[in-house]
């Protein structure tokens, strides 16, 4: 059964309709209920359609974040072939909430890294959330590098709601390691493709995500803060997350209309969870033609149009 979210309530009631009869007709199999079925199926469907082709940003926010939106792990799993996960930053330890590793993405060699949210009470909470400390961002900083130093482009999978704001990750440098890790973005010599497949949260997203080419789930989000944060701190509110949500500009088509981002994949309608295959595949050609364009420019080339492209963002609006 899906996770409903609250904007999902006629769609909750047909479906839940239908999962009744198909319950009865098992039960009792001299019951006719497929035509029934038929019906309510095809109301669902329109219901979803009409929902979906209207969402708010606020909606849209909820969307990113549904628990059963496919994670860095699912994509890994389904995109790379001989994933080697690296671990640890040799300064301090290892951050589970930034996977990261060497692997093989259709034949060609490439590293990889992600934020993990997890997907249970368990792996939320040895993920932290998918929120990095500072010793997750000096991982992705150590891969990068290495990547660099072998030739190997760099794929990056975002979703974070920021970077962990604990005490002890602040005594250890949040704000210097996301810094560096943004800085090794812009200076390494290989292309560097992102897409942010749920939540893009401020210096947490950045810090990985200053790539060649960004593109965007088209229910993901990418801000600055997040919407309770921005109400909070503007309204001294955060019920008003709806209100900062909106104002924020934080949607795929927002972004892509600032030159934010490059691009922006289609999702199954009632979003990724709904068919994690299918939008894993999308991303999957997504990231292979952009690593083919990128395939004939030389790594000076690549790192200065990199930064010409964050620089250049904001100067035309």
């Amino acid at each position: 059964m899906h996770n409903y979210l609250d904007f999902e309530k006629p769609i909750s009631d047909l479906e839940g309709k239908i999962h009744e009869l198909k319950k009865l007709a098992q039960e009792d199999q001299s019951i006719d209920t497929s035509e029934e079925i038929a019906r309510l199926e095809a109301r669902a469907r329109d219901a979803m359609r009409d929902i979906y082709g209207q969402l708010n940003a606020w909606q849209k926010t909820q969307v990113a974040r549904h628990p059963q939106r496919p994670h860095f792990v699912d994509y890994a799993e389904a995109l790379f072939k001989e994933f080697t996960p690296l671990a640890g930053d040799r300064r301090f330890g290892e951050d589970a909430a930034i996977q990261a590793g060497l692997a093989r993405f259709r034949g060609q060699s490439v590293a990889v890294i992600g934020q993990e949210k997890g997907h249970d009470t368990k792996s939320r909470i040895r993920h932290n959330f998918g929120s990095a400390r500072p010793e997750g961002y000096r991982k992705a900083i150590r891969v990068m590098e290495m990547a660099d130093r072998f030739g190997l482009p760099v794929v990056t999978l975002v979703d974070t709601a920021g970077a962990y704001p604990g005490v002890g990750a602040e005594e250890r440098g949040q704000a210097e390691a996301i810094a560096r890790s943004t800085e090794m973005c812009l200076n390494i010599r290989v292309p560097i493709v992102s897409v942010v497949v749920g939540e893009g949260g401020s210096g947490g997203a950045i810090a990985i995500a200053t790539g060649n080419r960004v593109y965007m789930l088209e229910h993901a989000i990418y801000s600055v803060i997040s919407p309770e944060g921005a109400a909070s701190i503007l309204w001294r509110d955060s019920t008003r997350a709806k209100e900062a949500a909106t104002n924020m500009r934080i949607t795929a088509e927002d972004l892509k209309a600032l030159g934010v981002i490059d691009g922006i994949i289609k999702e199954p309608v009632g979003g990724a969870h709904r068919d994690p295959d299918q939008v894993i595949q999308a991303t999957g050609d997504v990231i292979a033609k952009a690593l083919g364009e990128l395939s004939a420019v030389s790594g000076d080339a690549v790192r200065a149009e990199r930064r010409q492209k964050f620089l250049s963002i904001g100067r035309n609006l």
